[in-house]
């Protein structure tokens, strides 16, 4: 089941089955094609023979298009929490010592600057090197993304882990259909 994946050795989904297999609810970014490329990758390697092979096969493509899902997700996730975290290291040096009344403009061009650092590669090394000469590197930036993610990242993993396990659980039962004690 896990060999080299071959584009010629092409599975499809028989038409009597399609039924089994309704379109995909995509998110926003999410492209057709790349869930049709992993869905007949799944296919292509786990090679169903009967109808409740195909039906696993279609729930192991499902979990496997949700797993990738969730690390794309956990992966903007962590970039947002980055942002943040450069933002509140930039709120720690630069408005340490501003009078109150200054307090609000100076807020306002700190999330700029952290946006910045997001958006603008030259920014980026910038603030980093502003960041470094405060002691705030690379480590401690992603602690405090870690931190500041915690409860958000523990949810994407139990989902991810949830997701990976019933794909396991399914493969195995194609395998024990296949081959009966």
């Amino acid at each position: 089941m896990n060999g080299p994946f071959q584009t010629a050795h092409e599975l499809t989904l028989p038409v009597e089955f399609e039924v089994l297999a309704p379109p995909p609810l995509l998110l926003s970014g999410e492209r057709l094609d790349h869930y049709h490329a992993l869905r007949q990758a799944n296919f292509a390697d786990l090679a169903p023979r009967s109808a409740i092979e195909w039906l696993l096969a279609i729930d192991v493509a499902e979990l496997s298009w949700e797993t990738q899902r969730y690390r794309v997700l956990r992966h903007r996730l962590l970039a947002t929490y980055r942002q943040q975290a450069i933002e509140a290291a930039l709120r720690r040096i630069d408005m340490a010592g501003i009078a109150p009344e200054f307090e609000d403009e100076a807020d306002y061009y700190t999330r700029q600057n952290a946006l910045s650092w997001r958006l603008d590669t030259v920014a980026a090394t910038e603030i980093e090197a502003h960041l470094a000469s405060y002691g705030f590197d690379q480590h401690s930036i992603n602690t405090d993304v870690y931190v500041q993610a915690r409860e958000v990242f523990v949810l994407f993993e139990g989902r991810l882990n949830a997701a990976q396990a019933r794909r396991l659980v399914l493969i195995r039962e194609i395998r024990r259909h296949r081959f009966p004690d």
